[in-house]
């Protein structure tokens, strides 16, 4: 069997599932160009305009490093260099700590962390996951809770005894172990932030932790197999990305690639890739040989497994006896994150990202209005989903996705939401990553994180992706962070405006539009916008997962990192630089705001052990050293 763990999950989709080539080139090269002339001019958009400031023609303007300096005082911190070494670097006047790191115990009956050996699988589902991504932070009865997403394992790391005769029955119950979600207490002491062993919060939900669905597809058909004939029950949840919170103080995990843990365990057993599979990827090769031990990931012996996976699942982290819900009503896609907020009317608006090349943005509406301490029931539940189209006038429509504009029941469009989203004509995107939502403003943003297939390659149902007005660059390999404006400044309108916060490019060594906008310079360069957060002050954290080579046209980037973007001057600070290897993401702040936490992940150094460990993904705390608010 080929080894393929070691490919990042795009790389693993286009060798398993490659994509055909998109037609009418010419015409992509005409809207390339079209789209130059366009993005010259300067445009504002209704009640938003004052607190954003211009659109779209305002970035790629000689003006904008005026508006910038005059903003400057918005940031507490000046902008750091890149680095390239193996550790993380933060501005004059902040410090940072280690809070967690992958194989630190949650109980005390957990056996150590060895450094060279990493941790036993009796003691793998008793101690911090590995590769942290999307976190929250909630305040329990006076305590403080982190739930923690573990995206999926470093094979080499989590496994470093491995044998060359493929994956061990223990092999894979240590790799379900480590992935999924921690619920954590956390405490701050006279050492600095810690977690709190033995907390009756703590908590490890894994691969086979057992989960209920809710919602309209909950039931149907396609989510049935022999161990569940009801298709009302599930083990586990997988590959999670990035997150959310509700209002009502509850946790959004997101599975994103879980393609890749479903196989055919025997060579000579009849497999074909029905429609379904091939437009999310699932093929007769797991990537960590779960098909091998348990038949549930056999998809010759259970085609429907994989069905129950790619949901947005619903934790309640104040209550360890609860169980996880995966909430079907927002559709089955990789996602990326939840960004929830409540519109003017009451109503529970959910963003999606569905983190693929070529595949689209959506919005969950909920039916029900959102009342504080009143009930919750159905909010995630019952609503209605669209997918974003973008018009190259700046204007925005979200498609309803429903029987009648799609020829599918209820529960296939939920099931089989990628292919609802291309029933309608939807806009695809160059991999929608994170979602976030300005608290004191009507605008949400959307990270698009690259796409080197744009405008040269159909995306996995064979939809074109040409160059257009939020996709603006064939071959893109730096990506873009689009914002829209919701008509109304209501977060449930069916129509929005929408602009370009940032197109990351290198000023430096590239031409035109590879450039970048012109809120990108010299000091800040950065490609591959991943993950996103905004603050209560309405700056915008950008979190970088891109090409940390700092040669040819990355030239200047150095390692990932984080940085701080103000959405009224476009002005864009470095704010930290993470190990080399790594991948920044997760992030959310302490009750009183004055710690940060940050999520590392898969660094290739022996961060943050140093020499002689093996390399642990790890959540670290940053303070100011005044003890101000961190920003």
């Amino acid at each position: 069997m080929t080894d393929l763990s070691h490919l990042s999950a795009d790389d693993w989709d286009e060798i398993k599932f490659p994509r055909p080539d998109t037609n009418e080139f010419d015409d992509v090269v005409e809207r390339a160009l079209s789209r130059r002339g366009f993005l010259s001019g300067v445009v504002a958009f209704g009640s938003g305009a004052a607190v954003m400031g211009t659109g779209v023609g305002s970035l790629l303007s000689t003006t904008s490093a005026a508006r910038a300096d005059a903003h400057a005082a918005n940031f507490a911190f000046d902008g750091i260099p890149i680095q390239t070494d193996a550790t993380i670097h933060v501005p004059e006047g902040y410090d940072w700590n280690v809070l967690a790191r992958w194989g630190d115990p949650l109980f005390s009956d957990a056996e150590p962390f060895d450094p060279v050996n990493g941790i036993p699988v009796a003691s793998s589902d008793r101690v911090f996951g590995e590769n942290t991504d999307g976190m929250e932070l909630f305040a329990v009865d006076g305590k403080q809770l982190i739930a923690v997403n573990h995206e999926y394992p470093n094979i080499d790391t989590n496994l470093p005894n491995k044998g060359e005769n493929g994956f061990t029955a223990d092999d894979v119950t240590l790799l379900q172990n480590i992935q999924g979600v921690t619920v954590m207490e956390v405490a701050e002491g006279a050492d600095g932030w810690e977690i709190v062993i033995d907390s009756p919060y703590n908590r490890r939900i894994h691969h086979n932790t057992p989960m209920t669905f809710a919602g309209p597809a909950a039931g149907h058909d396609m989510l049935k197999t022999s161990a569940d004939p009801d298709g009302m029950t599930v083990l586990g949840t997988m590959n999670n990305c990035g997150s959310g919170i509700t209002p009502w103080g509850t946790y959004l995990t997101c599975e994103e690639n879980f393609n890749g843990y479903f196989g055919v365990a025997d060579p000579e057993a009849e497999f074909s890739a029905s429609e379904g599979f091939a437009r999310y990827g699932v093929g007769a090769e797991g990537r960590y040989g779960y098909e091998l031990h348990q038949a549930r990931f056999d998809v010759s012996r259970e085609p429907n497994e994989p069905n129950r996976f790619g949901w947005v699942v619903e934790i309640d982290p104040a209550n360890p006896d609860s169980t996880p819900v995966k909430r079907t009503a927002m559709g089955r896609f990789k996602h990326e994150n939840a960004e929830v907020v409540i519109a003017a009317s009451g109503q529970v608006v959910v963003y999606l990202g569905d983190d693929e090349r070529g595949e689209y943005l959506y919005k969950y509406v909920s039916n029900g209005t959102y009342t504080e301490g009143g009930s919750t029931e159905g909010l995630l539940d019952d609503g209605k989903l669209f997918v974003a189209s973008f018009n190259d006038d700046m204007t925005g429509t979200w498609l309803e996705l429903t029987p009648e504009t799609t020829g599918m029941d209820a529960g296939e469009i939920l099931i089989h939401t990628r292919m609802a989203a291309s029933a309608v004509g939807g806009t695809t995107m160059d991999r929608p990553e994170w979602v976030a939502v300005n608290p004191v403003a009507a605008q949400a943003y959307v990270s698009l994180t690259n796409n080197k297939n744009r405008g040269i390659k159909a995306n996995a149902g064979g939809d074109e992706t040409p160059v257009n007005g939020p996709n603006p660059r064939e071959a893109n390999n730096y990506g873009q962070i689009v914002r829209w404006m919701p008509d109304g400044d209501d977060h449930a309108a069916p129509g929005f405006a929408w602009d370009l916060f940032v197109m990351a490019g290198n000023p430096t060594n590239q031409d035109g539009l590879y450039k970048g906008s012109d809120n990108v310079n010299s000091g800040n360069l950065f490609n591959s916008p991943d993950g996103m957060q905004i603050d209560t002050t309405g700056t915008v954290w950008i979190q970088t997962d891109g090409d940390d080579s700092n040669e040819d046209e990355f030239d200047g980037m150095g390692n990932n990192q984080m940085l701080a973007g103000d959405p009224a001057s476009g002005e864009i600070r470095r704010f930290l630089t993470g190990p080399n290897g790594s991948e920044v993401t997760g992030l959310t702040w302490s009750s009183d705001l004055r710690t940060m936490f940050v999520g590392i992940q898969h660094p290739g150094a022996p961060f943050p052990d140093g020499q002689g460990s093996l390399p642990r993904s790890t959540v670290v705390t940053i303070k100011r050293s005044d003890g101000a608010a961190v920003g």
